[in-house]
Formats: structure tokens, sequence, C-alpha cells
């Protein structure tokens, strides 16, 4: 165990804080920026991030510190923060040891370079006009958590990431796509850098989109629109409030009977063992067909609600207390391959990018459309510009008429496409 971080434990409790637990977060990465088509900087860095949190009178106080730790003050400062704050309930996980290895692929800076060239190559052999940018990362994080009740659970792990930018200017015309990819094994940047230059074929002509309530086919970028709204609705805190408009839905029919959600931690690339509280992640069947089955919690939540902690307090931030989370949201695919789900729609939308925030906790939304193609009669017809599309998460969810089998991961959610029945569609003719 660390002695560093142990010594706080006890340096806390000599201070008079009945419990306490430390969490701390190590990482290093190489970063490679392309910038204008060509290589722009390398850079390395290394960062440490201690957050001790205790409880003096039963009342909570949280320091953080970056880099070299001075004990005696961040212990003074965290008693010092302890007397703005009301008494609580002490939740700490009981003792355990886990220690876990998730390492994945690393690459070296060299390495880095070549796939960003090849990358940028490739694109620019179809499109010898467009502007492209990129950032690839080697990343190695470490995650420990201790606390006065004999906790220690650390997980270790190292990724690749990367994500290309393809810009196109035509006179007063902007055209931007881009994506990337996070993975524990080899980068797939061809698959990509194909797919960036499919969307560009897509993109050759602008077409005035349709009006009103039509189909629309949200793609793997788009769908988060709608599961970042489930995830709120589907949070214990937002029930306990609630706030939450399927508080008292459990086991009620809450969206299409195609939908299927789960949280499965153990799943690469954004695979966590514990949370951070130190309670053991789960495998979670949120909504199956449809119906709603359970929340997720945090320790504090879930003894408020009545239910068993579910492994989902993370914090937001090291200056932050646990909060619930979701870890690893996936949503089940389904039959349709991507150009099977293009040939279901007579007239309608594809969504790929978004403008603006999404929506609130009540569903409602109104986003510009940043990247979208019109689809006449099962083929893309052309990319549609200035157009905006609204409508409610929750009533929309319900309207889902078709799930694609091409499900991927955007951020830490698994998600395939799907085709919504209809939504407000508003566009410049």
């Amino acid at each position: 165990m660390n002695e560093k971080l142990e010594s706080l434990l006890q340096l806390a409790s000599d201070q008079g804080a009945s419990h306490a637990e430390v969490y701390q977060v190590t990482s290093q990465s190489q970063p490679v920026f392309f910038e204008g088509n060509h290589l722009k900087q390398l850079e390395s860095s290394q960062s440490v991030g201690t957050a001790l949190r205790l409880w003096y009178d039963n009342r909570p106080g949280l320091a953080v510190a970056y880099g070299n730790i001075e004990p005696e003050l961040l212990v003074s400062k965290a008693i010092a923060l302890s007397q703005l704050n009301e008494p609580e309930i002490i939740e700490l996980a009981s003792a355990r040891k886990a220690i876990y290895d998730l390492a994945g692929a690393t690459a070296s800076v060299e390495e880095l370079v070549q796939l960003g060239n090849q990358a940028i190559t490739r694109v620019r052999e179809e499109y010898p006009e467009v502007i492209c940018s990129a950032e690839l990362e080697s990343e190695q994080e470490t995650t420990t958590l201790i606390n006065s009740q004999g906790l220690h659970c650390q997980y270790s792990e190292s990724a690749l990431s990367y994500y290309i930018g393809a810009e196109l200017v035509r006179g007063e015309d902007f055209l931007g796509i881009y994506d990337g990819e996070y993975s524990k094994e080899k980068l797939n940047i061809e698959l990509v850098t194909e797919q960036i230059i499919q969307r560009l074929d897509w993109a050759k002509v602008n077409i005035t989109p349709p009006q009103g309530n039509v189909p629309v086919l949200f793609t793997v970028n788009a769908a988060t629109l709608l599961w970042d709204t489930v995830s709120s609705a589907l949070n214990g805190k937002r029930v306990r409030e609630k706030s939450s408009p399927w508080s008292e839905l459990r086991q009620k029919l809450v969206v299409s009977e195609l939908i299927n959600l789960s949280q499965r931690p153990e799943q690469p690339p954004y695979d966590c063992p514990f949370d951070d509280e130190g309670m053991p992640t789960q495998n979670l069947d949120l909504i199956n067909q449809g119906v709603l089955n359970q929340f997720y919690c945090d320790r504090t939540i879930a003894r408020e609600l009545g239910l068993e902690p579910t492994g989902n307090g993370f914090r937001p931030g090291l200056d932050s207390y646990p909060s619930p989370s979701l870890v690893n949201l996936v949503v089940a695919p389904g039959n349709d391959s991507f150009s099977e789900l293009i040939a279901k729609l007579d007239n309608g939308v594809i969504v790929d990018q978004m403008l603006g925030s999404g929506a609130d906790i009540g569903g409602d939304f109104s986003v510009n459309v940043d990247l979208g193609y019109r689809v006449k009669n099962g083929e893309i017809v052309g990319r549609i510009k200035d157009t905006a599309i609204a409508g409610n998460v929750y009533q929309i969810l319900q309207q889902v008429i078709a799930v694609g089998k091409d499900a991927n991961w955007n951020g830490s959610c698994f998600t395939p496409s799907l085709i919504v029945e209809g939504i407000s569609v508003v566009g410049s003719r």
C-alpha cells in the first residue's frame, strides 16, 4: 500500500477525524497534434492528483492537492472546510483489497505520428482541398482508493485514442466532419478514415431538407442526444428529487420494445472494476424490451431510496463528492446494417453531428444539425444545411421503428444507429 497515502489517513485520525479516505489518480500521456495537414506539436505530460475526504464531528470536508502532497496542509484544509458543512451519515465502503491490471495497447510517439500522417494522406488523396487536423495519444493511468475502514482498491490501465477532423470551405459553405476512437487494442484508424471519406462523398451536393414531421435516422455519433437524457432519468438522485419523469414507472413500458439498455462495466475499453466509493461495479439491466427495470445509485442515494447500492458513485472531478453516474451504458444492437436502415427511409433525414446543448431532464430539445443528409427512396441524395430538429426524447424513444447492428462506442456509450418514426424538422428552402 502506498505509504504516503496511508500516512494521510493516520494524520487525519490524529487530528480528530473519525473517518477518512484518499483518492488518487496518476496519469502519463504522449499526445501528438496535427494542424493544417501537418504535424504541429509533440507533448509528454505527467500528473498526480490527490483528494482527501474526511469527517470531523460527522461533517464532511474535502481537500485536493496536485503534484507533491503537503500532508499537514491537506488535512488542515479538509478539516477547515468540514466546519462549513452540515453533519451527515457517513458512507464508506468496508475493508477489502482489490488490485486490477487493465493494461491495453501502447504506442510510441513515432508510431502515433505515422498513423496521423497516414490518415491525413488518405483523406487528401480523395479530397486534396480538405484541411485536416488530428490528435493521437497514448495514455497510462492508475487510480487508487483507500479509506480508514481498511479499503484498498486500485486499477491501472493504458489505452490509445485519436480524433480526426476534415474541414472543407467552398465559398461561404463550411463543412466539418469529425470522428475518432478510444481503444485498448490496436487503433483501427483506417476504418474511421474511410468513414470520413464516405461522409465527404455524401456531402458533395447541398439539398433542401424536408419540412414537418419526418423519419429521422440518428447515427452512432448523434444517438447520444437521446441516451444522455435517458441516463439522467435513470439516475437515483433524480428519482429521489422526483425530477425524473420515470420516478414512479418501474416495471412499466417507458420506451419502444426495441430498446434494451444495460450497464456493462467489464466491457473494454472503458472497463471499470470499482466506483469512486470503492464499491464493485456491476452489470445492470436497466431497460428490457422497453420496460424500466431499475435505477442506479451511489451509497447515499441508495440508502435514502431504500435500495441496494449499485456501485455507481463517481466523482465528476477530484474536487467533487461522489454522485450517481453510469459506466459503460450499452444499447443492444438490432438486426439492420446502416445501409439497410437507410433503405427503410422513403423521405427522411440522417443526423450525424449536432450543434448546441442536448435535452433537459424534461426531454425537450431543439438542436441545429451540423452534419446531416436527406434520404429519398432509400438513398442519400445530399447534405442538408441550415436545418434544426426538435422534439421530446421520451416521446421519440416510444417511436423507434428500427435499430441498427452497427453499434459502436461514442464516449462510454455503446450505441447503434436507430430510426425514429417522426421528428419535427425545420430548414431553409
